[in-house]
This record gives C-alpha cells, sequence and structure tokens, in this order.
C-alpha cells in the first residue's frame, strides 16, 4: 500500500542564506550606518535573535529578513516573530521562533480533515508527522492536494513517499 509522510520542517540552510542576505542589506543601508544590528541563530533551540539600536531598526531588519527569507523559498508561517522589547544599554532585542514539526493538535486537524474528505486514505499520527496511507497513489494525491489548499499555522511537506 503507497503512504506518504506529512511533515512541518524547515531547510536550517536557507534560512542561514536569508539572514546573511539580510546582513548584507543592512551592510547597503544608508539608516544602519554606524549603528549596531546582529543576528545570532540558535540551531539547536530554533531560535534567532536581533540586537538592533532602536525599535524602529529591529522592526526594519524584521522586514528585510522577511524578504530575504521569501526569496529563498520561506513560509512565514515557520516562523514566530517575537515583539522587540528593551534590553541592556538602551538596545532593541527581538527573539524569533523557528517551528518545525506537527503539534499533537495540529497533526489532529490534519487526521480530522483526512476522515473528511470521504477518500479511502487513512491517517496516522507518528511523532511530529502524520502518516497517509491509501490503497491507491491517486487518492493519496488528492488528500495532498486539499491539505496544501487548507491554511494551516505551519507550512505542510510530504516526504518519504513509498510506492
Amino acid at each position: 500500500m503507497p503512504s506518504i509522510d506529512c511533515v512541518s520542517r524547515v531547510d536550517m540552510n536557507e534560512i542561514d542564506n536569508a539572514i546573511n542576505n539580510t546582513k548584507k542589506a543592512i551592510a547597503n543601508r544608508f539608516d544602519f550606518r554606524g549603528a549596531k544590528a546582529e543576528f545570532e541563530i540558535d540551531k539547536k533551540e530554533k531560535k534567532i535573535k536581533i540586537l538592533a539600536q532602536d525599535d524602529y531598526k529591529a522592526r526594519a531588519m524584521q522586514e528585510m529578513f522577511w524578504t530575504a527569507a521569501s526569496k529563498r523559498g520561506l513560509s512565514f508561517k515557520a516562523f514566530t516573530f517575537g515583539e522587540p522589547e528593551p534590553g541592556a544599554a538602551g538596545m532593541t532585542k527581538a527573539e524569533w521562533k523557528i517551528r518545525e514539526g506537527l503539534e499533537q493538535e495540529l497533526a489532529k486537524k490534519v487526521v480530522k480533515m483526512v476522515k473528511d474528505t470521504g477518500k479511502k486514505v487513512q491517517a496516522s499520527i507518528q511523532g511530529d508527522e502524520v502518516r497517509l496511507t491509501g490503497k491507491s497513489i491517486d487518492e493519496i494525491r488528492e488528500v495532498m492536494a486539499i491539505l496544501q489548499g487548507s491554511d494551516f499555522e505551519v507550512p505542510l511537506q510530504f516526504v518519504n513517499p513509498k510506492s
């Protein structure tokens, strides 16, 4: 029986590239000349920390990161952007979380949506992913199209197809 896994993953290399592109854009902007603007990425905890001279620059850094990330094919749904808050020495800091994996409640929504389609496809939760199994690959593809057309809080990808 064919199957495929429905997951939510983010390519950390693409995030690195988006941050590097944002740093280049910051270096070229006149309003950031001589100003402190830093990015720090923690790949283990899946967080991005920014440090800027003021609230305006922190928000501008966020906008530039959005632009660079969208050009790299990253979805905004993969990030939880925290509000800029005052930091040490008059600086402004913000923390962005990178969302990966399907949380339990979201996985249940995916399973319910698969059942509501009426197709002969079973969905089972396996950790932070949902496995779709069916008798024909065509029905699985129809369910995949329905899931991709839906608006979930995280971007969905389909990996590990088995025939």
